[in-house]
C-alpha cells in the first residue's frame, strides 16, 4: 500500500514557563498509508496534539523531516484538512458560509463552490440548516459543520484532534459512525487523536500508542476487525481483546510516567 505521509525522526523541544527546555517529542518515525484510518492514543502529555499540528505544519518540528506524497512538506497545504477539539466557527456567518471559508481564504470563487458546500452539508447530516447560524446549533451539529468545512478543499488527508471530546456520549458515538461513513464514501486518509480507547479501536485500521517524557511511539497495534464497523461490534470478544490490550499498555505507560 502506498504511503501518503512519512515522518522521519521528528523531535520537538520548547522552552517552558520556567525557562527550562522541554523535550516534548523525540525520534518519532511513522509511515501513514493511503486511505487508512490511523488513531493516536496515549497518556496526557505524550504529545499527541503537538504531533498532529506538526503533521499539518501548524507548528514546526525542531528536528526531523515530513514527506507528504513523497515531497518534503514545508508549509500548510489545502491538501491536508484539520478538525480541532472545538469547531471554531465564525458566529456571524451561516453554516454554508462557514463551510466555504477555506475557499474564500484561498482566494477562490465562493459561488463556484456553493454546490459542493451544500453537498457536504448534506453529507454530514445537516441538510436544511444551510442558512442557520452557529448559535442555533447543538455542539454536535457545530462539529458536523467543522467536518464539512475541513472537507471543502477535498483533501486526501484529514487530521482530527479529539473532535468529539466535548460532546455527550450518545452524540460522540453517533459522530464516530458518521466519520466512518464519510471516510468510506470519500476515500480519505484520516489521522485521529483521542483519549477514548473504545473509540480508537472502533474507528481504526491501526492504533498508535504513545509514551511520554519525552513523547514517542511505544507500539503500533493492527486492529484486525471486519468492516464496516458497527456499535454492536463493541460487545464482541474480539473488540474486547483489542481494547484490553491497548488499555493495559496505556495504563502501564501512565504508571511509568509518574
Amino acid at each position: 500500500m502506498n504511503e501518503i505521509l512519512k515522518l522521519a525522526q521528528i523531535g520537538m523541544t520548547y522552552v517552558g514557563r520556567s525557562g527550562k527546555r522541554v523535550n516534548a517529542l523525540n525520534d518519532v518515525s511513522l509511515a501513514v498509508r493511503e486511505d487508512e484510518f490511523l488513531t493516536i492514543i496515549g497518556p496526557s502529555g505524550c504529545g499527541k496534539s503537538t504531533l498532529l499540528k506538526i503533521f499539518g505544519k501548524i507548528v514546526p518540528a525542531t528536528t526531523g523531516n515530513i514527506q507528504f506524497r513523497c515531497k518534503t512538506l514545508t508549509a500548510p497545504t489545502s491538501d491536508i484538512g484539520i478538525c480541532f477539539q472545538q469547531p471554531l466557527l465564525f458566529p456571524w456567518h451561516t453554516v454554508e458560509r462557514n463551510v466555504l471559508m477555506p475557499m474564500e481564504m484561498l482566494g477562490r470563487s465562493i459561488d463556484k463552490h456553493r454546490g459542493e458546500a451544500r453537498d457536504l452539508i448534506e453529507l454530514v447530516g445537516l441538510k436544511g440548516f444551510e442558512q442557520s447560524y452557529p448559535r442555533e446549533l447543538s455542539g454536535g451539529m457545530q462539529q458536523r459543520v467543522a467536518i464539512a468545512r475541513a472537507l471543502i478543499t477535498d483533501p486526501p488527508l484529514l487530521l482530527m484532534d479529539e473532535p468529539f471530546s466535548a460532546l455527550d456520549a450518545m452524540t460522540r458515538e453517533e459522530l464516530s459512525l458518521e466519520i466512518l461513513r464519510i471516510w468510506q464514501e470519500r476515500k480519505k486518509t484520516i489521522i485521529f487523536v483521542t483519549h477514548s480507547i473504545p473509540e480508537g479501536v472502533l474507528l481504526s485500521d491501526r492504533l498508535v500508542i504513545m509514551a511520554t517524557r519525552p513523547g514517542r511511539i511505544d507500539q503500533i497495534v493492527d486492529i484486525d476487525l471486519p468492516r464496516p464497523r458497527t456499535i454492536s461490534m463493541t460487545s464482541t470478544p474480539r473488540f474486547g481483546h483489542f481494547s484490553n490490550l491497548v488499555r493495559d499498555r496505556v495504563q502501564t505507560l501512565q504508571r511509568e510516567s509518574k
